[in-house]
């Protein structure tokens, strides 16, 4: 029997390309997409439900598939006001987590942060290890939460600075072997592909899929 995904930020670098990639799985008939605002073009396989995702259980009816992917986040300098921030990478995943468990949705899949850490005195860190924390408390049977380290890849966006770390970084790329691996660059499209991955296996264990790991997965062939 096919399938039915939910996708949480596919106007995102790492939910785009989920996206794409569920648009071609015939293993999947149809995509739900939670969002803010109309994405234009995509096929009648896509279901787009349009509005307020920091009020999701509104859309409690709706919220109805084999899997969710919530691939939500922002970055301090586009929500600098910590209240929102958390509102938006705690508040939105740990909600999803909610009316997932409500709706008996077997699996769910979040992107977190490699240093999530629910003690941490970074506020980040400390957001999103509660948001872990919060997600595998609901009891989904077949979650995963993804700490990638920084993301690589094409951003509609342009963000100067990140774009000059991001080349300082690749450039030490070699430095990290051995306990380092889990610090190097990973691109969304890994991310993406993990995540597909780890959705349509039943031997992963590991709730908490670090970034050299999310590589490996992401270069498994299920199919």
């Amino acid at each position: 029997m096919k399938k039915t995904a939910i996708i949480l930020g596919a106007s995102g670098l790492t939910g785009g390309l989920l996206l794409e990639k569920l648009l071609v799985d015939d293993r999947y008939e149809t995509i739900k997409l939670f969002s803010r605002s109309r994405i234009e073009g995509l096929p009648n396989k896509v279901q787009q439900y349009i509005g307020n995702l920091l009020e999701l259980e509104h859309f409690k009816n709706d919220f109805t598939a084999d899997e969710v992917y919530c691939c939500i986040g922002t970055t301090a300098k586009k929500t600098p006001d910590k209240t929102m921030y958390k509102n938006i990478d705690y508040g939105i995943p740990v909600a999803a987590a909610i009316l997932a468990k409500e709706n008996g949705i077997p699996t769910y899949l979040v992107v977190s942060a490699m240093g999530a850490n629910k003690k941490s005195s970074v506020f980040y860190n400390r957001t999103k290890g509660e948001m872990e924390q919060d997600v595998v408390n609901q009891g989904i049977p077949n979650t995963s939460i993804l700490r990638p380290s920084l993301i690589g890849g094409d951003r509609e966006e342009r963000r100067i600075l990140e774009k000059i770390g991001l080349v300082l970084f690749k450039a030490i790329q070699p430095l990290f072997i051995g306990p380092l691996k889990k610090y190097k660059i990973i691109n969304a499209e890994s991310i993406a592909q993990a995540m597909l991955n780890l959705a349509n296996t039943t031997s992963n264990t590991d709730v908490i899929i670090t970034s050299n790991d999310i590589e490996q997965l992401a270069k498994r062939n299920l199919k």
